[in-house]
């Protein structure tokens, strides 16, 4: 009991300290100029809590493409969802949700993902900006997305298609006189596909598929096998729009800087996991990384271009895509 009333004492004293502490703070604060006053960091108060400007800024540093004009009123938008998000916190505390065991594990599985992710991304802080130099090398080694960059018209048809069908579409794609012979053929012999067309510049395509699109003329398919069957992309059309070495510069130097992030990344982790112990247990360790690798398929081969199909100028019509062009 006496200790108790000692504890008490020593919480009570504490509590007097703290408020005194305070008090002295705010004396402080209000013998400072009228200015300094006015530089309040709160945004907003909602019953007790406060929402700070800090907050807001955090916010508004994860908006990408924000222009500064727009800073304003972006910042009163956010403020209001910050609001929204301390009433329901509160009433979330009043309810004590922040104990139910579904929160915790989020909130414990959300705690090791920023964690992790920071260190990973204090390794990539290492890799050195690549040089003009070697900024001007990416340039002239890939002429498709810079010297000679088009802007492509690109047409899709998506193919339902079984492994031994392949090699019948690829031959049928090659000899047919235009894509609309191609897709007669695949209405007449009951197969499902669906169309789609776009518009893409050199950038916006697969870096592994682009010199292959940059080699195509215009009317040419490539035919790609997937897990479900094939997709033929069909260059429409194309126009030429060039990009100089000083307007890639940026571009350039950014895909470098996080190239060269991400190699870094991978070999701290991959240095990491062969350095740790790791032990796959119950069913886990039926299908290790170590077992699955030796009895791991080959990796099926990179699809290749189609044979020309001469087509006709005009390709596929947008009334045959917009239709589904024979979805069954």
């Amino acid at each position: 009991m006496k200790t108790q009333q000692v504890l008490a004492a020593g919480h009570g004293a504490m509590r007097l300290s703290l408020i005194a502490l305070l008090t002295s703070a705010a004396l402080l604060a209000a013998c400072g100029d009228k200015k300094e006053k006015g530089a309040s960091q709160t945004a907003a108060k909602v019953n007790k809590a406060e929402v700070t400007v800090h907050q807001i800024n955090f916010v508004l540093q994860q908006q990408r493409n924000l222009r500064p004009e727009q800073a304003d009123a972006a910042s009163k938008q956010i403020l209001e969802r910050l609001i929204d998000q301390e009433l329901a916190l509160q009433k979330a505390d009043d309810l004590k949700i922040d104990r139910d065991p579904r929160v915790v594990q989020q909130l414990e599985a959300a705690k090791r993902e920023i964690i992790a992710r920071a260190y990973l991304e204090k390794v990539g802080e290492a890799a050195p900006k690549p040089t003009p130099e070697e900024i001007k090398k990416y340039y002239e080694e890939k002429p498709a997305l810079f010297k000679e960059r088009r802007i492509y018209s690109i047409q899709e048809i998506g193919i339902e298609a079984k492994p031994e069908q392949v090699a019948e579409l690829r031959a049928k794609l090659g000899a047919s006189k235009n894509i609309s012979e191609f897709v007669e053929f695949l209405k007449a012999n009951e197969f499902k596909f669906a169309g789609n067309q776009a518009v893409r510049a050199a950038e916006q395509l697969p870096l592994q598929s682009l010199d292959a699109f940059a080699k195509m003329q215009d009317g040419q398919a490539i035919l790609n096998q997937g897990p479900n069957g094939v997709q033929v992309v069909v260059l429409a059309s194309s126009r030429s729009q060039p990009v100089t070495e000083e307007q890639a510069r940026p571009a350039i130097e950014q895909f470098l800087l996080n190239d060269r992030k991400r190699k870094l990344i991978e070999e701290d982790v991959k240095k990491m996991r062969a350095e740790a112990k790791i032990e796959y247990v119950g069913k886990f360790g039926e299908g290790a990384p170590g077992a699955a690798a030796a009895s791991a398929p080959a990796a099926t081969p990179a699809a290749t271009p189609a044979p020309a199909a001469p087509a006709a100028s005009t390709g596929l019509s947008s009334t045959d895509i917009s239709k589904g062009m024979g979805l069954k």
